[in-house]
């Protein structure tokens, strides 16, 4: 599988996606930069989380600007995965890659504490070696991790089964106490319609080495590797 992460100015968990990708997949990812518009060759393309261009106007709003995403829509639109974390969540929503917005936190604070993910979807790329209803511990780190979006987009998300994943309890129940950020229908993670591009708040290659303090987050990294392996 050829991977590339693309970094834009405030970038910084580049270097994490990297790890968990070339752990899985044996192969190093290439680092392509914002300005860069060639991603032929590639299977996966990685937005990854920071504070891109300082998080000025709104979070991921300039980068979605960037000549990069000309290229990122190209791909997407022949058919290539896409995977946004956290900041590259809030690009692939202001790009238009993925519906709804990512709002400032319920209550207006940062956020940086471990939380619970429950799987909704396990027939895709990124999700092929859980088990529905799995759960998953993942760290957080933003101020605009609330997802919004309007009750027909929900309804059509819920309906399409394009949730992949819910904030949770650790042992699947999804209540308003463990929705930390106030995201609408405690929605952590989508999916584009084809399946292929997925966007997440949480972190989950903070999680793919004992070293790091679990590997709850490797399965994701790991069901990449076994359906994209070349």
């Amino acid at each position: 599988m050829k991977a590339a992460i693309v970094v834009f100015p405030g970038t910084n968990r580049e270097r994490d996606i990297a790890i968990a990708l070339e752990q899985s997949t044996g192969i190093a990812p290439k680092i392509v930069f914002h300005r860069e518009t060639d991603l032929s060759g590639f299977d996966l393309v990685v937005l990854p989380g920071g504070f891109s261009h300082g998080d000025y106007l709104r979070s991921g709003a300039m980068a979605a600007q960037s000549p990069v995403m000309a290229a990122v829509r190209a791909f997407a639109a022949r058919g290539g995965y896409v995977l946004g974390v956290c900041n590259g969540f809030q690009i692939l929503t202001e790009a238009g890659l993925l519906p709804g917005a990512l709002l400032r936190n319920a209550d207006l604070r940062f956020l940086s504490r471990d939380c619970y993910l429950r799987v909704e979807r396990t027939d895709t790329a990124y999700t092929n070696l859980w088990q529905k209803g799995d759960v998953f511990r993942a760290p957080m780190a933003h101020g605009d991790g609330n997802y919004f979006a309007d009750a027909a987009t929900l309804d059509r998300l819920e309906g399409e089964g394009r949730v992949a994943f819910r904030y949770a309890d650790a042992v699947g129940n999804v209540t308003p106490e463990v929705n930390y950020n106030g995201s609408q229908r405690n929605i952590a993670g989508i999916f584009s319609d084809n399946l292929r591009v997925l966007g997440l708040m949480p972190h989950p290659e903070d999680l793919v080495n004992p070293l790091m303090g679990g590997i709850d987050g490797k399965p994701m990294f790991d069901s990449l590797a076994n359906l994209l392996a070349a």
